[in-house]
């Protein structure tokens, strides 16, 4: 226990990115390891890669765009945007080290291609961000935590198994997939980025409409369950993009429903509501 205390309490890296000092075991390369081995088991949890090139190509542009015209490119992850065929899921998610999905599902409830911008960018985020080396460093230490509780507590009676137990589920709690911080930090990083990057911030908005749209009708998105909704989502988001653009959004940052309806409409059509 004390050797896990001591591993997770001193060491501490500064983000070179965000500034943050952070509690991390990995290195960068450690954690684009870990992503490259875990794509395939995660793209198969989805029904596999969605088998269109021109679909997948125009992902690729745009989230390549968010990542080659931020601040994101200083980052140093070698990002790549994988589209997974899955329908019915509504989801979104990062691995470590730069593996980003999005599902058939989400983009065919979007509209623009700073809707798509949007959502990539807050994934973006999450890398960038390192919250996947850092839930990991937790799980480490939870994991040594979990050995000596077990150790400790053990007696004739079982006891020893029930305090594991309960450790176990203390540390599923603290192992919560992105936390609150975790997803405002990732919406503010996905604005800056998709910004930066020419999209219109106020498309993140409409996202976030999409999404709470969409679990209204019934479809409960996964999304809710790997990005957790607060209630003030949406407002913290609004007073972001008010606190960056005070005098308004600049008019030439990019929507791009023509690109879009051309690349994805014609390919892939809109969810039934």
């Amino acid at each position: 226990m004390l050797f896990g205390l001591v591993s997770y309490c001193t060491t501490t890296v500064e983000n070179p990115v965000t500034g943050e000092k952070q509690r991390v075991q990995l290195s960068p390369k450690e954690e684009v390891v870990l992503g490259l081995q875990a794509r395939s088991q995660m793209a198969a949890k989805f029904g596999g890669l969605y088998p269109d090139p021109a679909l997948q190509n125009y992902i690729d542009k745009v989230g390549n765009e968010v990542v080659q015209e931020s601040k994101a490119k200083t980052s140093g992850y070698p990002f790549e945007f994988h589209l997974l065929r899955d329908p019915q899921t509504i989801n979104a998610f990062a691995l470590p080290g730069g593996q980003i999905f999005i599902t058939a599902g989400l983009l065919r409830r979007l509209s623009s291609e700073a809707q798509l911008a949007s959502v990539l960018g807050h994934e973006v985020g999450h890398v960038v961000g390192r919250h996947g080396a850092e839930r990991l460093a937790k799980q480490q230490l939870g994991t040594a935590l979990v050995t000596a509780v077990g150790v400790a507590a053990s007696d004739d009676q079982g006891g020893g198994r029930q305090a594991q137990v309960i450790a176990q589920a203390v540390n599923q709690i603290v192992n919560l997939r992105y936390g609150r911080e975790d997803e405002l930090e990732s919406d503010r990083l996905g604005v800056q980025f998709m910004a930066q990057a020419g999209y219109n911030p106020k498309a993140s908005l409409e996202v976030m409409q999409i999404l709470a749209s969409a679990r209204s009708g019934g479809a409960s998105p996964e999304f809710f369950s790997t990005h957790p909704n607060p209630e003030n989502r949406i407002q913290k988001l609004q007073a972001l993009i008010t606190q960056t653009y005070p005098n308004g959004v600049p008019p030439q940052l990019e929507i791009g429903r023509e690109d879009f309806a051309q690349s994805v409409r014609s390919r892939l059509p809109p969810a039934t509501q």
